[in-house]
C-alpha cells in the first residue's frame, strides 16, 4: 500500500490546499476532528476543507455508503490524513477498493500541520462541552483531564422513567438521573425554577460543577407505551439544556452516549452511586432565561423578519401523515416554521449523529440549516414534539457558537393543544430536506 499511494510533503498538500477538486479526509476520531487532542499534538481541529471520516468507521459493512452520503466523488482526487500514516492508509485503502483512482495520503499532520502555528486548523468552537470516552474515563479515575478546572464533577446517565436502563449498566460513578425531574409529565416543559433548583442541588450540581450527561442508545419503538424510555441520548440532550438554562456553567455531553464508552473498552457497572447533594445551587435560576421560549415568544418569532422557529421533526410528523406521538392527537405542523429534520421519527435523530451515534460532523449540520435559511445571524428557536429533539438541535448550535438560540419548550404538544392556533398539513412549496449531506 505504502508503494501504491502517493504520499504528499506538507509543502505539497500546502499547494495543493485551495484545488476546488480536492477532497480531504481526515481519519482520526471525530472528537480529535471537532478539537481535542488525543494525542498529544501542539494543536487541536482538522485541516480547513477536510471531511471526517475515522478510521473506526472503515469496519461498517455500510462504510461506502457514508463516503456516499458524504459526497466523495470517485473521479476527484482524494487525500488522506490521520494521527499517523498507518491509520491514513487503511482508510486509504477502502477508497482504492472502492473505485478511487487518485487517492494519496499526508503523514505529517500531527508531527508537522499541528505543529506550525502558521498553518490552518479549524475546530468546533465550544468543543470542550461535547468530550470523548476517553477524556472522561480520565476524569473519573485520574480525577483529572484536559481541558477541565479540575473542580467538582457530577456525571448523570439520563433516561426518561426507565431506572431499569442504569441498573442493567452504567458507568461507574454515574448518577441515575430520570427527565421527569427536570420536566412536567404534564407538559413535558422545563419544571418551575424552584423544582428544577431541587433536583439539581439533590444530584450535587452547582452552578460551578462540571456536569457529564450520557444516556444509552436503544430501539425506540413507536407501539410502545413509552418509546423514549429507549432514546437515553436524547434524553442526555434534554437535561443540558434545561441546565444551561438553569445557569449550571460548565455542561458536557458524552459524544456518542453510553455507546461510545463501550466502543472505547470501557466497563460498565451495575453499582448504584451515591448521591452528595449540596445545600445552594449558588444562583438565581433561571441564570440564561434566553435560552428558552415560550408560545407568546414563538408566535413573536414567527412574525420576526430576523429569526426563525425551527422544527426539529420527521417529514411524516411535518406533513401531517402522523402527530409522531401516542398522546398527541392533532396532526400537522406550525405555519412559518422552517423544516430541519430529525430523522425516521419521534425517536431519532439520524439527520444529527452518525452511525456510532457521535454527533454528525457540525460542518454537514451547518451547511444544511443555512440551506434551509437557519443561518447564526438569526434568532433560531428549535421545536419539536415535546423539546428533545429541539434540545439536540440546540445542543449542536450552541457548540457551533451561535449567539442566539433557544428551545420553544411547549413545541407541538403545546401548539396543536391550543384551538386558537393555527395548523397546516401537505407537502410545503419549499423544501430542503436535512438528511442531504453537504
Amino acid at each position: 500500500m505504502a508503494d501504491a499511494v502517493n504520499r504528499l510533503s506538507t509543502r505539497e498538500l500546502r499547494e495543493r490546499l485551495h484545488d476546488p477538486q480536492l477532497q480531504l479526509i481526515d481519519a482520526g476520531p471525530i472528537d480529535a476532528y471537532n478539537g481535542w487532542r488525543l494525542r498529544g499534538e501542539a494543536r487541536g481541529g482538522h485541516i480547513p476543507g477536510a471531511r471526517t471520516l475515522p478510521l473506526k468507521w472503515a469496519g461498517y459493512l455500510d462504510w461506502i455508503e457514508i463516503v456516499r452520503a458524504k459526497g466523495i466523488q470517485p473521479e476527484r482526487p482524494v487525500v488522506v490524513y490521520g494521527y499517523d500514516v498507518d491509520e491514513a492508509e487503511q482508510v486509504a485503502r477502502g477508497f482504492a477498493r472502492s473505485g478511487y483512482a487518485d487517492v494519496g495520503v499526508y503523514p505529517g499532520f500531527a508531527p508537522e500541520w499541528c505543529a506550525d502555528e502558521r498553518l490552518p486548523l479549524e475546530y468546533l468552537p465550544r468543543y470542550r462541552h461535547l468530550v470523548p470516552a476517553r477524556w472522561l474515563s480520565e476524569l473519573i479515575y485520574r480525577g483529572s483531564a484536559p481541558e477541565h478546572s479540575g473542580g467538582p464533577f457530577v456525571l448523570c446517565h439520563a433516561h426518561y422513567q426507565n431506572r431499569g436502563d442504569y441498573e442493567k449498566g452504567h458507568i461507574p460513578g454515574a448518577l441515575d438521573l430520570d427527565t421527569n425531574t427536570l420536566e412536567s409529565p404534564d407538559t413535558w416543559n422545563r419544571r418551575s425554577p424552584a423544582e428544577v433548583r431541587e433536583a439539581l442541588q439533590k444530584l450535587g450540581i452547582t452552578r460551578d460543577t462540571t456536569v457529564v450527561l450520557y444516556g444509552r442508545n436503544s430501539f425506540p419503538d413507536n407501539r410502545d407505551p413509552f418509546p423514549g424510555s429507549s432514546a437515553g441520548q436524547i434524553a442526555a440532550f434534554r437535561c443540558a439544556f434545561i441546565m444551561l438554562w438553569a445557569g449550571a456553567l460548565d455542561v458536557r455531553i458524552l459524544n456518542g452516549g453510553l455507546q461510545s464508552w463501550l466502543d472505547a473498552g470501557y466497563e460498565v457497572t451495575d453499582e448504584e452511586s451515591q448521591r452528595r447533594p449540596v445545600a445552594d445551587f449558588g444562583g438565581e435560576i433561571p441564570a440564561a432565561p434566553e435560552l428558552a421560549v415560550d408560545l407568546p415568544e414563538a408566535k413573536a418569532i414567527l412574525a420576526s423578519a430576523d429569526a426563525n422557529l425551527v422544527c426539529v421533526r420527521s417529514w411524516p410528523e411535518y406533513i401531517g401523515q402522523v402527530s409522531g406521538y401516542n398522546y398527541i392527537q392533532k396532526k400537522g405542523r406550525i405555519p412559518g416554521a422552517v423544516f430541519a429534520e430529525c430523522g425516521t421519527d419521534a425517536y431519532h435523530m439520524e439527520n444529527y449523529r452518525n452511525l456510532d451515534h457521535t454527533c454528525r460532523e457540525y460542518g454537514e449540520i451547518e451547511a444544511a440549516w443555512r440551506a434551509a435559511g437557519i443561518t447564526p445571524d438569526r434568532h433560531n428557536a428549535f421545536y419539536c414534539g415535546t423539546g428533545w429533539r429541539g434540545s439536540e438541535a440546540f445542543f449542536n448550535a450552541w457548540l457551533l457558537g451561535w449567539p442566539r438560540v433557544s428551545v420553544y419548550d411547549g413545541g407541538w404538544f403545546e401548539w396543536s393543544n391550543d384551538p386558537g392556533n393555527p395548523i397546516e398539513t401537505g407537502i410545503p412549496g419549499r423544501y430542503a430536506p436535512l438528511g442531504a449531506h453537504a
